[in-house]
């Protein structure tokens, strides 16, 4: 397959671009900052020269976006808005001058998309969306992403929860804190923790590409999510650390200013349940925490 990658330099997209490329794939990168040659510069905002990679392309795939881990102010709030907004706006203004348009495009999303929820296990189709900063950015994006129905196009916003690997992302440092004595749980630790490992994350994308009947939005999280408390407890188990320092809310707001971050990051009950991957046969190398923490360490 060709496979187009927007924003394909951070560790999601370095992954994919792994394990696609050593199933002897095509896969080019959206950057801009190119280094490579199979590496394009755009600036995630105008057409310009990289619009005539999308020509005959199997599968376009949108990992564009200012990271969430940074402090809600204005300027960074408009920030994380517009690069998720105009970069999906671009890349639908260049597959519409395609005269061979890619056959599948799957855009970012997020599982924040749904309601702080620690009862209510939220899929697809029974799933509580809410209305703040963080929901309402993903509810902008994927009403961007679905504005344009194009029927020669499939259309899939990936619904991601936290995804777990050793180069990138949330375990290393999770892993880090539990090392210095500090893993022990955030703020009521009753916050669910929606997870998936990076391997699962990249066969999903492969299932969802080969299965054609797969399209809107789909939750791409491990089907058993647990309480922060209990995800802590494992990782320091499974770390051989005895004991871990509690860190209550106040604590975490003071460390977040610091860290530059804000402690919903860490906070929000994120309960969700991948349905639709289920029901369509997808099995999960690593559906139980427990699992997924011994193969990372």
């Amino acid at each position: 397959m060709k496979i187009i990658i927007a924003g394909g330099t951070g560790f999601l997209g370095e992954n994919l671009e792994k394990y696609f490329t050593e199933k002897e794939n095509q896969v080019y990168i959206l950057t801009r900052n190119p280094m490579r040659k199979n590496e394009i510069y755009w600036d995630a905002r105008t057409t310009g020269g990289w619009k005539d990679i999308l020509e005959r392309a199997d599968v376009l795939i949108n990992l564009t976006g200012k990271s969430v881990d940074c402090r809600y102010h204005e300027k960074n709030k408009q920030e994380i808005y517009a690069s998720r907004i105009d970069s999906t706006k671009v890349l639908q203004e260049a597959v519409n001058h395609c005269s061979d348009k890619p056959k599948l495009w799957l855009n970012a999303s997020s599982a924040t998309i749904y309601v702080h929820s620690e009862q209510h296990l939220n899929t697809e189709e029974d799933g509580m969306i809410g209305d703040d900063f963080s929901m309402n950015i993903c509810k902008s994006w994927e009403k961007e992403f679905f504005k344009s129905d194009d029927q020669k196009i499939r259309k899939v916003a990936l619904r991601t929860s936290i995804v777990l690997g050793t180069d990138g992302g949330a375990f290393p440092k999770l892993k880090t804190i539990t090392q210095l004595g500090l893993g022990g749980q955030q703020g009521r630790g009753t916050q669910m923790v929606s997870w998936i490992h990076i391997d699962d994350f990249c066969k999903a994308v492969e299932w969802i590409i080969m299965h054609e009947n797969i399209k809107g939005a789909i939750n791409v999280t491990a089907p058993n999510p647990l309480p922060n408390a209990e995800l802590m407890k494992k990782i320091r188990k499974q770390l051989k650390i005895p004991f871990g320092l509690n860190a209550p809310v106040w604590q975490l707001e003071i460390a977040a200013l610091f860290l530059n971050t804000e402690t919903e990051l860490l906070l929000k009950s994120r309960n969700v349940y991948p349905e639709k991957l289920l029901k369509s046969g997808f099995f999960f190398w690593y559906p139980d925490f427990d699992k997924a923490v011994y193969d990372l360490t």
